[in-house]
């Protein structure tokens, strides 16, 4: 549904982000496909919504400077060009904040896992739109917001592409009529040694440089680390061996499930409900692929840091998200052979 921009109905798409819904949001580069980046379910119908064919990291728009402070590690890099360049299309790529950084009472960041696809660096920026601005202040929360059009397809640069290409998928579509800049932001990763551009945009390297007082280089080729949408990237790999489509347990191994997990047996005798606590993780006892991806990350995560010796998944359907799911699977499995 698209409706014109108006006080009511920026309340009303912020009420939408609230509960857990996507609004086509506009901004200076692109339409922008947003959800709350704080629920993993939300930013899972992203990735449904665009047909996404596997898990990439997202932009997560926010007000201001401090409010990205909330989520990730500013460095004196990274404020230089936010004061110059934000507003803007510029995306910076920083380390997740982590619990206590800096000698502060931090809880850590609290950006869903999906949103990041399980890195330990974010992709922030503060768009340049008004309209963009007034949402992200009327919801207060940080947005995940890639392109709101089908993946694969050309980026959205007005209401009507953003209605033409994802329809009834999107619950409000805002319209502030064609976007001023029409082109992705610029990403650039602050995370490294090296300030390195990852995807071009509008502010280049010869801008940035002048600003930060270093060299800015352009990423050369796909890198093996998945900080930027757009990038064909190799995704988080657990330390422990992964086993798909498992319908038993060998011995040691802990279980990532799906479904019921009731008939789940350990060769040898055994059963999945007497593994030992940690060891055991359902992706969805309800079979919901949404609240599956959600889970995805946080949950190989903690089952890699059991103490078992390997990690048992068991069958997902390969429809929806569970494309993207199982794509993230299936690497996570190849990493270790």
């Amino acid at each position: 549904m698209i409706k014109s921009v108006n006080s009511q109905t920026i309340s009303e798409a912020a009420e939408i982000l609230k509960c857990g819904g996507l609004v086509g949001m506009p901004t200076e580069t692109v339409y922008g496909l947003a959800a709350n980046a704080l629920d993993g379910q939300a930013v899972a119908k992203i990735f449904a919504a665009k047909g996404r064919p596997s898990f990439n990291p997202l932009i997560i728009h926010v007000p201001d400077l401090a409010a990205a402070e909330n989520y990730v590690e500013v460095n004196d890099l990274a404020r230089a060009a936010a004061h110059v360049f934000w507003p803007g299309p510029l995306t910076l790529i920083l380390p997740r904040l982590r619990q206590g950084f800096g000698g502060q009472a931090q809880a850590g960041c609290t950006i869903s896992e999906l949103a990041s696809a399980g890195l330990d660096t974010l992709a922030v920026r503060v768009p340049a739109h008004p309209v963009a601005l007034d949402l992200l202040k009327a919801c207060g929360l940080p947005l995940a917001a890639p392109s709101a059009n089908k993946s694969g397809t050309l980026s959205p640069t007005s209401p009507a592409h953003v209605h033409e290409s994802l329809g009834a998928a999107v619950d409000l579509i805002l319209a502030a009529g064609a976007c001023r800049v029409g082109l992705e932001s610029t990403v650039l990763d602050l995370s490294g040694a090296q300030p390195e551009i990852l995807r071009p945009g509008a502010v280049n390297a010869e801008e940035l440089a002048e600003v930060l007082g270093v060299d800015v280089v352009y990423a050369q080729g796909d890198t093996d680390k998945p900080k930027s949408p757009g990038l064909l990237l190799k995704h988080y790999a657990p330390r422990l061996p992964v086993r798909l489509n498992a319908v038993d347990l060998e011995a040691g191994e802990a279980l990532l499930a799906f479904g019921s997990d009731k008939f789940m047996g350990v060769k040898g005798g055994g059963a999945a409900k007497d593994l030992p606590e940690g060891w055991r993780m359902n992706l969805s006892e309800n079979q919901d692929l949404d609240e599956a991806a959600a889970n995805l990350f946080a949950m190989l995560k903690a089952l890699d840091q059991s103490g078992a010796r390997g990690i048992a998944v068991m069958a997902v359907p390969d429809a929806g998200i569970g494309r993207a799911i199982n794509d993230r699977l299936k690497r996570a499995a190849a990493a270790q052979k």
